[in-house]
């Protein structure tokens, strides 16, 4: 995938991040992938679990120097990102794929055979500053919302948001879809649609803040529906398998969307 040059090699002799313009805590450089050592750092991230307003106090900063602020959970089962199995030498470029056709390949090959892809749900209104949002979401992860056990914050090179996961390589819904960079294209017509943000990344989850949720039954219903092709389980395995309930369900959470692949 086309990338931009990646800050995170300077780190390696400064990893106090003067050099980048950045005050860092104690921190370690990743670059183990499937198939051993990458050629440069995929990810930074701070050895201590974040806390509220880490992301408030290093994002924008780290943001002018070419890296996006993520959340990790080092507290899954299966480790953290050094065994999450990366695997960046098989990923394509986002912007090569378009967003509608990756969901309607998707809902033809798991929702019913009668169920017509119903088109992507037009944007709503944004109720907050996207970035507000996800430094919101963020603080709410680190004091412990049950979604990760042990969030650290992490600093990716990525063009935008929603590039993260494709940027590390990340293989969370890799026995639903192999490249993880169709999945970042539905990321980022999201953060054109809804103001998602990508804050979270564990062994097989993912979270995102959303400054654009939807605000009536109509349109939480139109939004299950993409976020069904997008990962099936959020609604076989998680609500009682229907898109009416799920949709109930955005409506309670409305500003944040989490995602996970069995």
């Amino acid at each position: 995938m086309a990338t931009l040059p990646n800050p995170l090699p300077k780190l390696a002799a400064d990893p106090s991040g003067r050099v980048l313009g950045l005050r860092l805590p104690l921190g370690r450089l990743i670059d183990v992938t499937d198939e051993g050592p990458w050629h440069e750092p995929l990810l930074w991230h701070a050895e201590q679990s974040a806390s509220p307003g880490n992301w408030a106090a290093l994002g924008t900063p780290a943001g002018r120097a070419g890296l996006l602020p993520v959340l990790v959970d080092l507290g899954g089962d299966q480790g953290g990102p050094e065994q999450w199995e990366l695997m960046p030498d098989e990923v394509s470029y986002p912007g090569d794929h378009d967003a509608e056709e990756v969901l309607t390949e998707l809902w033809e090959e798991y929702a019913a055979e009668d169920d017509e892809w119903p088109s992507l749900v037009a944007a709503p209104v944004l109720t907050a500053d996207p970035d507000t949002r996800a430094t919101e979401v963020a603080d709410a992860l680190a004091q412990g919302r049950s979604w990760f056990k042990e969030p650290h914050l992490a600093l990716v090179p990525a063009r935008r948001s929603a590039d993260i996961p494709a940027a590390i390589g990340w293989t969370g819904p890799l026995n639903y879809e192999e490249d993880v960079a169709r999945i970042c294209a539905v990321l980022r017509s999201w953060e054109d649609r809804f103001g998602i943000r990508v804050v979270g990344l564990g062994f097989d989850r993912l979270v995102l803040s959303v400054a654009a949720p939807p605000t009536s039954l109509a349109e939480a219903e139109a939004v299950a529906a993409e976020h069904f092709a997008f990962c099936p389980d959020n609604v076989l395995q998680q609500h009682d398998g229907t898109l009416a309930t799920y949709a109930r369900q955005l409506l309670d959470e409305r500003t944040t969307w989490t995602f996970w692949w069995d």
